[in-house]
């Protein structure tokens, strides 16, 4: 009886460990419901960097997400000629730190983003409602991955000019 708990407990923390294992960019890939983002990151060169990076919060916009932005817009982002400005976008959406919900203060905070033509602070509000970060609410948090936290937000932030 002693041998059969063992076994499942081995059996439970190798599963544990081996569904933690992935980075950032494998466990959106999984999900399923980031294809707009992945794309956006390897359009924009950021891929990589999300994959190996390391410590890092990304509050993920979902497709349904990038579908509310105006028509056209995703496509036009990921022309060539747009990278830049893509990997702004992106990169608010990134923080160069882990920072769970636990670790939110209650009440609006500002937390500095990745930089990418400059400083960039987002505003994020936790509250009875919930966390919304900027004008997006946050709909599944603390996603843990080998390499950062993922956030599931349901808007695109675009950051002022």
């Amino acid at each position: 009886m002693h041998k059969l708990v063992l076994a499942a407990s081995a059996a439970f923390c190798l599963s544990f460990t081996a569904a933690s294992a992935a980075n950032i960019v494998e466990t959106a890939q999984g999900a399923g419901t980031f294809k707009t983002l992945i794309a956006a990151a390897q359009a924009a060169g950021l891929a990589d960097a999300l994959a190996t990076g390391k410590n890092l919060t990304v509050f993920a916009p979902t497709d349904e997400a990038f579908a509310k932005l105006p028509a056209g817009t995703v496509e036009n982002l990921l022309k060539p000629e747009n990278k830049d400005q893509l990997a702004a976008i992106l990169l608010y959406h990134v923080l160069p730190r882990q920072l769970a919900s636990n670790q939110m203060l209650a009440g609006p905070f500002h937390v500095r983003t990745l930089k990418a033509a400059g400083d960039r602070t987002l505003a994020i509000r936790k509250g009875p409602g919930g966390v919304t970060v900027d004008n997006a609410s946050v709909v599944k948090a603390d996603i843990t991955t080998d390499n950062g936290i993922i956030h599931v937000i349901d808007s695109v932030m675009l950051p002022e000019k």
